[in-house]
């Protein structure tokens, strides 16, 4: 199996137009044509990774962290970075970036960490605009259900919690064939009139190419037509940041110990405790302080992140509890969760999970023991 089999896999997966736009995801080192021995997954790509990998065998590095994001100019071994890279090139291994796609998607990062704390009802907490669009075709009424079929298959047809969604009507086209043209019905340069029944499903940008070749290949007619419509409507099932609840409701001592259990916490920065219990939760992976008016806005007693800043502590306003868990430890299942997709469909593929502790940030007791 080649390197741009688990690309393609991967980019099906947590689509790369599902990624911010300051984000850099992908294969970001590497020949994607060349045969991959076994997959190293980890949450950042340092020297220590890289070494981990070439003598474990692994010539594919996947992470979360793109090792490559503001722009190199030149690769030497100036920085940790550069020295990364370096090592990577001369030792065959590719490096593949998983990012903000995955944090966006449902079903990945944050939905992980709301599995570990057992949350139910969960929603996205910020869902993405302009990522849907509406197809429109016509088809004979004969060929409805094999055309409707094939492009659920495609991934059209999801709204919200629901799938296989689509709107008919019925109505009359007309058409006249020309030259060199070969009609489903009529006789060239007659105009036709045809009962046509109106089709229209709404799918995500991340699924167009799939959605284009079900219609394609599906549609009886030679020439088809079809209108593919940009809207403005959220995407409920992607986005940023995640919503659900607690099986019951807990007080905030309980809530702390139940993150310090669920993420090896050694320390938990929060803003002032309200004197009421938690019950419904808001949570981001990674830095989600951007989030914090999108979750205040959802009546949560608690929002879980990372990376919070001094002042923004103050913008809880007695609303929410803030909980700062730390970056790397709200991202440290990601790799598991990579790993469980890519076993689930590829079983005979060799993933492993680093060794090596990428958290840059240690914490030490004062005074010590």
């Amino acid at each position: 199996m080649k390197i741009n089999s688990i690309v393609a896999f991967l980019d099906s997966w947590a689509a790369p137009s599902l990624a911010e736009s300051y984000d850099n995801v992908g294969l970001l080192v590497g020949n994607p044509d060349q045969e991959v021995t076994s997959a190293l997954l980890s949450l950042d790509v340092t020297e220590e990774v890289v070494a981990e990998a070439v003598r474990r065998g692994s010539n594919l590095i996947i992470a979360h962290h793109p090792i490559i994001f503001k722009g190199l100019k030149r690769i030497t071994t100036a920085s940790w970075v550069e020295r990364t890279v370096l090592s990577a090139i001369e030792n065959k291994i590719a490096i593949y970036a998983i990012h903000t796609n995955l944090d966006n998607l449902l079903g990945g990062v944050n939905s992980e960490m709301a599995r570990r704390l057992n949350l139910q009802n969960t929603q996205i907490l910020r869902p993405i605009p302009f990522n849907l669009e509406k197809w429109v075709t016509y088809v004979p009424n004969e060929y409805i259900e094999q055309l409707k079929e094939a492009l659920f298959q495609a991934g059209a047809g999801s709204i919200g919690k629901y799938s296989e969604c689509s709107f008919e009507m019925e109505g009359k086209g007309s058409y006249k064939p020309l030259d060199g043209s070969s009609p489903f019905k009529g006789e060239v340069h007659v105009r036709s009139e045809e009962r046509e029944v109106r089709l229209e499903v709404i799918g995500r940008k991340q699924n167009s190419k799939a959605i284009y070749k079900a219609l394609i290949d599906n549609h009886p007619y030679e020439e088809v037509a079809y209108e593919q419509i940009e809207l403005r409507n959220l995407d409920q099932g992607n986005g940023a940041g995640l919503i659900g609840e607690l099986e019951e409701e807990i007080s905030f001592d309980d809530f702390f110990e139940l993150l310090k259990k669920t993420f090896g916490l050694k320390v938990l920065r929060h803003s002032k405790i309200l004197n009421r219990k938690v019950k419904r939760v808001a949570l981001c992976g990674g830095s989600g302080s951007f989030l914090l008016e999108d979750a205040k806005r959802s009546d949560v007693q608690a929002f879980i992140t990372s990376d919070i800043k001094y002042h923004d502590f103050f913008e809880a306003e007695g609303r929410l509890v803030l909980c700062d868990i730390g970056h790397y430890e709200s991202e440290q299942f990601t790799s598991e969760l990579i790993a469980a997709e890519l076993k689930r469909n590829f079983g005979n593929f060799a993933v492993l999970l680093t060794e090596v502790s990428t958290n840059p940030i240690f914490y030490t007791p004062w005074p010590k023991n």
